[in-house]
């Protein structure tokens, strides 16, 4: 889960870590008020799920609160790469002397939580790592204990701080970083810039945090935070529909239980030469209503020509689960042609539930396999 730069910004605030002075506004009225509040010259943004704000026109700088009102009704309803404008963040305009990187990230090589800083702030990580390598600094962090004062400061030696202030200033905000990814299960939480203020002190320009969706059931307070106005249709369903859904750009649709069987499904898919156009995990349990929420999500893909249903009954009976899947048929009007392979408890009246179906029956996943991307090559 995506969280917007305001909301990003409010976490590092709670921790303790210095951020600029602002708020989020949705009216220009709203953006002349934070505007008289912060008392100096601010800076508009828009808060969408999309890079490239700035070049789009989403980022403007205003010198008084009647320009932060003119500008945030400007930005306010502006299309960027299709989506709409609804709130901005109307923060203090800074300047500084240098921009520097900082983030946390769960490497899953090492097994471990990683610091990632580099001298190197305001632009792509990815294109220093390319560009520069030797400019990013990485510290994993103890298992247990976390990210050691030492390590802290090892990072800020590393992105070329001497000054003593300065070097406590960084390891402070480091350490506030793996503890606000730690305790909020995130998945990144990135600073970037982070920059050396005129006056010699650091603060957080810039921030971005994902969030584990399968961590959020423990943070009802992030779950409430969730903006769906820059997710796709498709996903808001499956979450909806308790669905895990991952669109790829294949045209075969599949529909599997079970998140190892539903890879190897892929896999295979491609092994016939086919392209997966989703990873779908309909769970443990395949009733009427998940599988027609399934399919729907499948075929609003104008991409899939053809469905592969693999589905193993091991706790969940097969007839059952076929029963469901004729049911979701009789709502769900398509002529794309599906492939259905199920084995495990009651196959054989499973087999024969489908056999009065308009389904392809597959004996194994390989068979359905074949049999799907012989079906979307026409």
């Amino acid at each position: 889960m995506r969280l917007h730069e305001y909301q990003a910004r409010e976490l590092l605030a709670r921790i303790g870590i210095p951020v600029t002075g602002g708020g989020v506004a949705t009216t220009p009225a709203e953006a002349r008020q934070l505007a008289e509040q912060i008392g100096a010259g601010v800076v508009v943004k828009a808060q969408v799920f999309v890079g490239g704000r700035g070049k789009a026109g989403g980022v403007k700088l205003a010198a008084t609160p009647d320009e932060a009102e003119a500008v945030a009704a400007q930005i306010l309803g502006m299309d960027i790469k299709g989506l709409t404008v609804q709130k901005v963040l109307v923060a203090e305009a800074i300047s500084y002397q240098k921009e520097l990187y900082l983030s946390a990230i769960l490497d899953r090589g090492t097994k471990r939580v990683v610091m990632i800083a580099s001298a190197e702030g305001g632009v792509e990580i990815e294109e220093v790592a390319r560009t520069r390598p030797e400019a990013i600094v990485k510290m994993a962090a103890h298992p247990t204990l976390g990210l050691m004062d030492y390590q802290a400061r090892e990072l800020a030696f590393g992105v070329g701080l001497t000054d003593s202030k300065q070097v406590r200033q960084f390891a402070q905000i480091a350490t506030g970083l793996y503890r606000l990814f730690a305790t909020t299960d995130a998945s990144l939480a990135e600073i970037n810039p982070l920059v050396i203020r005129d006056d010699g002190n650091l603060q957080a320009l810039d921030s971005k945090v994902l969030l584990d969706d399968s961590a959020l059931f423990r943070h009802p307070d992030l779950e409430a935070m969730r903006d769906i106005a820059g997710e796709p249709e498709a996903e808001i369903k499956a979450r909806e529909s308790d669905i895990t859904f991952i669109k790829l750009d294949g045209n075969i649709g599949c529909m599997v239980n079970g998140a190892g069987l539903a890879m190897a499904t892929m896999d295979v898919v491609k092994l016939y030469g086919g392209e997966p156009a989703n990873f779908l995990d309909i769970g443990g349990g395949a009733n009427k209503d998940k599988v027609k929420a399934a399919l729907q999500i499948i075929l609003a893909d104008t991409n899939v020509k053809a469905v592969l249903i693999n589905i193993f009954g091991g706790i969940t009976r097969v007839d059952e689960v076929a029963k469901g899947i004729v049911a979701a048929l009789e709502d769900v009007q398509t002529s794309v042609p599906m492939v259905a392979r199920l084995v495990g408890t009651n196959e054989a009246e499973g087999r024969a539930i489908l056999a009065q179906s308009t389904l392809i029956p597959a004996d194994s996943l390989a068979d359905g396999a074949q049999k799907a991307v012989a079906a979307a090559q026409g």
